[in-house]
């Protein structure tokens, strides 16, 4: 099967901290006409209004934010929104921007099953209901060796799956992406096995820096970076940090993820960030923060190593990456 060569990198430039933070200020009396410019898609339905009103609601206060990357500058909107992977609109960087209007977010529900006690199909504003969200500013690194810093708007994973009662044979947790080829022209083309799945050890899954976001730069999430509900995992390449998240199912035995399936010799399952261990085809020691030039030392786990590495003791990082 023939593999998919990454194209190059651009330039960008960073936006000042102080101006974001200007601009969160504003959120409180702005944020409707925000939310409307946004995410069109989430507009022209009884559903769709719910939870445009209930987004509204919660993100229309100061959120708790937790700054987690050290104080680096936030990469800017714009360069969030603009430079992607998201293959269910095409390979191209700008595609998730050009074609993001065609995801259909309205009404949206998310299906949670396998090993738990409570199974079912939800409505997401019955998903985010009793959901205290926050803000997280988290280091993002990609697996083509380009990163940047991010403020989330979201809530742990782990509250969620408690809620539903994961049982005893809950090992792992499985995501899937919505298959829509229809509207997403990227699902018409053979680039994976669609819908896009991917997968956590129970243990990452529940760790409290694993996030389901909803929104980012205070605002709703733009279709574009995975609206309405998508993982974060801040420690592991992007790629497990799936979008547009339908369905949830825990399961006993460890499945086989996507890109794994797709090229197991480049993909492994946990892909920890880790600059000692290289990609086959590039370095990962080093990483280019889109916004910046040059190039930064890559920190061991993304520069969370404090928090997760116990997670993986006794596991050799370098042959299971």
């Amino acid at each position: 099967m023939a593999r998919y060569r990454y194209p190059r990198i651009p330039e960008s430039e960073v936006t000042p901290r102080e101006l974001f933070e200007s601009r969160r200020r504003l959120l409180r009396g702005g944020l409707a006409l925000g939310a409307a410019v946004v995410a069109p898609g989430l507009l022209g339905s009884r559903e769709a209004q719910a939870w445009q009103d209930l987004l509204e609601e919660r993100l229309s206060v100061d959120l708790p934010s937790r700054e987690l990357a050290d104080g680096e500058s936030l990469t800017p909107r714009r360069d969030i929104t603009t430079y992607n992977n998201f293959y269910e609109f095409g390979t191209g960087k700008r595609d998730p921007e050009t074609y993001g209007h065609r995801l259909v977010t309205d009404p949206w529900s998310l299906t949670i099953e396998g090993e738990v006690d409570k199974a079912g199909t939800f409505a997401l504003e019955d998903v985010l209901a009793g959901q205290r969200l926050e803000e997280r500013i988290y280091r993002h690194r990609c697996v083509e060796a380009w990163s940047k810093v991010i403020p989330w708007v979201g809530f742990p994973l782990a509250d969620l799956l408690k809620r539903h009662g994961p049982t005893s044979r809950a090992n792992h947790v499985i995501f899937e992406s919505i298959h829509d080829p229809d509207n997403l022209p990227g699902q018409r083309r053979s680039i994976i096995d669609w819908p896009y799945r991917e997968a956590l050890r129970i243990y990452e899954a529940m760790h409290p820096l694993t996030l389901l976001a909803v929104g980012l730069y205070g605002e709703v999430m733009p279709n574009q970076s995975g609206a309405p509900i998508r993982l974060v995992v801040p420690w592991k390449y992007g790629f497990k940090s799936i979008k547009s998240i339908v369905r949830i199912e825990l399961v006993e035995e460890r499945p086989i993820t996507s890109w794994q399936a797709r090229n197991p010799d480049e993909y492994g399952f946990y892909a920890n960030v880790n600059p000692g261990a290289d990609h086959p085809r590039w370095s990962q020691a080093r990483e280019r923060r889109i916004g910046e030039s040059g190039r930064r030392e890559t920190l061991m786990f993304n520069g969370y190593a404090d928090e997760v590495a116990h997670l993986y003791a006794g596991i050799d990082l370098q042959q299971h990456y």
